[in-house]
């Protein structure tokens, strides 16, 4: 079991983080949470190993993430083109009638997806885990068993919400899906393998540097939904991927800067949980008590890693915290 903590600790973030901290989910289908194992823990399980041994680092995971957003909802659950999903109008703004997407959406999806489904659990297991962040967690079954439990993810979950929602995108937009999600995954393997740092520039402390993300994050989330403000999310989050990427270059960069930017992230899917929740389901004070306690969990586990980090001397550094292993 103490081998297999890490990998389990995946598996379950990662929907939990992805849908239940975001309050997509309410605590009432906690259960559920076993089930999406299958999509969102094996998909990010899988991501961090083929990165890992292909000696890449968090472009990699992030483009991988973005594949796994497009695949998952483009032909998993078909978020992207149904134009009601679970009642929300999702074509309303930005609709681009050729493709029957919302762009606004779409990259809402993606993102979401790449970052929060993905790269953030993953940064906050190996947090949790440091002593073994840069070292496999499966061997070659596992990650054959790995996969199979994706696919199978795919499958169960996406003929539960065809069969809930009674919705089938067109072959072309399925089509265009997978060779969108193809053209990602092509991509994030042509990124460079992972190099040491080489910079001596300034880097914030991790508590200036988490407090600011988390402030920039929150300008990014209560953008305008318009075209405008599609326009502004992608240059405001490619400018905030630049700075981070540059600080991790940085020799004084270390795991507690690695630790203030999870902590940012987890911070804003927990203040969205709150006002998604006044939206949908303002009454429910079983939804507000699942806000409460799942931000108490994402508090209580950046304590946690806060204090494993601590109990790590001499953290190697010549990969930088960047390097996922």
């Amino acid at each position: 079991m103490k081998r297999a903590a890490p990998m389990l600790a995946l598996l379950l973030l990662a929907p939990w983080v992805g849908e239940f901290l975001l309050g997509n989910l309410s605590l009432r289908r906690l259960p559920g949470l076993l089930i999406l194992v299958l999509l969102y823990g094996c998909g990010a399980l899988l991501i961090r190993e083929v990165t890992l041994r292909t000696g890449r680092g968090w472009p990699t995971i992030l483009l991988l993430g973005a594949a796994y957003g497009v695949i998952e909802a483009g032909i998993v659950d078909q978020a992207m083109f149904n134009p009601s999903f679970e009642g929300w109008e999702f074509q309303a703004i930005t609709p681009v009638p050729p493709l029957g997407i919302s762009a606004w959406y779409a990259w809402t999806f993606v993102v979401g997806h790449s970052v929060w489904s993905i790269a953030v659990p993953i940064a906050l297991v190996e947090l949790l885990f440091p002593a073994r962040a840069r070292t496999p967690w499966l061997g070659r079954v596992g990650l054959v068993l790995t996969a199979a439990g994706y696919v199978a993810g795919c499958v169960v979950i996406g003929r539960f919400v065809n069969g809930s929602e009674r919705f089938l995108a067109s072959p072309s937009q399925l089509a265009g899906a997978a060779a969108v999600g193809l053209g990602l995954v092509a991509l994030a393997f042509a990124c460079r393998p992972v190099t040491p740092p080489v910079g001596n520039g300034w880097v914030p402390r991790p508590l200036h540097l988490g407090l600011g993300l988390l402030l920039a994050l929150g300008v990014y989330q209560v953008r305008p939904e318009s075209w405008a403000g599609l326009v502004f999310g992608i240059a405001w989050l490619a400018l905030l991927a630049g700075l981070m990427f540059w600080f991790a270059r940085q020799r004084s960069w270390g795991p507690p800067h690695q630790l203030a930017l999870v902590a940012a992230a987890l911070g804003t899917y927990a203040w969205l949980g709150f006002v998604l929740t006044s939206l949908v389901e303002p009454g429910d004070p079983v939804r507000w008590a699942g806000n409460i306690l799942f931000a108490a969990v994402a508090l209580t586990f950046v304590i946690a890693a806060r204090r494993r980090i601590r109990t790590v001397t001499d953290q190697p550094r010549s990969q930088g915290s960047f390097a996922p292993g």
